[in-house]
């Protein structure tokens, strides 16, 4: 197939279907940990249409989201630094921190800025060499390559007025500890198509091996997704666990060599708190040692934070996999996309998004 439409074909998807419900004749449980596929899943009714012997559950797949209470205010911290521009994506936002957010910030007369590119906050250090700029990098294996090609653009440039503050995380261990947590069953997991795209599907063939957990690197598309699940079924039932990729028009096993060299020369692995999960060893990306001047969290003189989320929120519970997002008592009543009281509900990728806007 050549085209995206091609992807929703109605008519394609039917066999798929139907060699679903066939083969799916025992209780299935499988995980998606990619807010893309989040989204794409419910955007498209795709629960509906597989049997009731299987259940699709949503994981940590938004780095909005698994963003901690900790790092999230220490970047509304950096706020009041003297002369500070705090350049950001736009998920960011509307987070709401501890005591305030973003948003609140910049209503407040905080310079905060909004960017599609790290690069554009590099443009505005250089023509604004009197600010502080500071650029909250919050994502996964998929933005860090460009987070990583702006700090070594600002060192070969002389730009010693831009910072980041690295909030980075890595996906594959991060699926081990949801496994070694034990509290949801899964069968499999559809794994991330864009993180995948960067680190290919080597780092994930523990996950088959150790744990005998089916894995399928999926496209974002409704084929794509379905045509997954079909794999995934297939691994359950021959009892070949292994690490499959179907997202065969954007991934390859080694990934993107040149991606991973970039991360390499920029960051170095740290451990890394996980909104609902906690701390993680080696699934944080700190800025190496030797690129520290452009390092927030070394140059600024960060607070110890303490950090206080609403408590009738369930966000945590919702990224592992542990309740789906109505069955938080907030849901579509206290938190809303105009009213969000957890980043679930404000990532474009987050699961109670996705179920605020889709429905069930």
């Amino acid at each position: 197939m050549k085209y995206i439409d091609e992807y929703r074909d109605g008519e394609k998807a039917r066999p798929i279907i139907e060699e679903i419900h066939r083969l799916a004749d025992e209780p299935l449980r499988f995980m998606e940990v990619c807010g893309t596929h989040t989204m794409s899943i419910a955007r498209y009714g795709l629960r509906n249409v597989l049997p009731p012997t299987l259940e699709l559950i949503s994981g940590p797949g938004c780095p909005v989201c698994v963003t901690s209470q900790s790092d999230l205010d220490l970047m509304i911290s950096l706020c009041q630094t003297p002369g500070a521009v705090i350049t950001t994506f736009g998920d960011m936002v509307r987070v709401p921190g501890s005591e305030s957010s973003l948003a609140r910030e910049r209503a407040g007369g905080r310079d905060i800025r909004v960017l599609y590119s790290p690069l554009d906050a590099i443009k505005i250090a250089a023509g604004e060499r009197e600010k502080k700029v500071i650029f909250l990098g919050v994502g996964f294996e998929t933005t860090a390559p460009t987070i990583a090609a702006t700090v070594l653009e600002a060192k070969k440039e002389g730009i010693k007025n831009f910072f980041v503050f690295s909030a980075h995380k890595t996906v594959p261990r991060a699926l081990k500890a949801l496994l070694d947590l034990g509290e949801v069953k899964l069968n499999g997991f559809l794994l991330p198509g864009h993180v995948s795209a960067i680190i290919g599907s080597r780092p994930y063939e523990f996950l088959a091996r150790d744990h005998a957990i089916p894995c399928v690197i999926s496209g974002f598309e409704p084929l794509d997704i379905l045509q997954s699940v079909l794999l995934l079924v297939r691994q359950v039932k021959n009892r070949t666990p292994r690490v499959a990729i179907q997202y065969r028009r954007g991934v390859d096993p080694e990934g993107n060599r040149k991606a991973q060299e970039m991360m390499a020369r920029a960051f170095q692995p740290s451990d890394a708190e996980w909104r609902g999960i906690g701390w993680i060893p080696g699934t944080g990306l700190a800025i190496r040692e030797e690129l520290g001047e452009w390092d927030a969290a070394r140059i600024f003189d960060l607070p110890r934070m303490q950090p206080r989320e609403n408590p009738g929120c369930r966000c945590g519970e919702v990224l592992r996999g542990v309740i789906r997002p109505r069955e938080c008592g907030l849901f579509a009543k206290v938190c809303t996309p105009e009213n969000p009281v957890g980043p679930c509900m404000v990532s474009f990728e987050g699961s109670c998004a996705a179920a605020h806007k889709y429905g069930s």
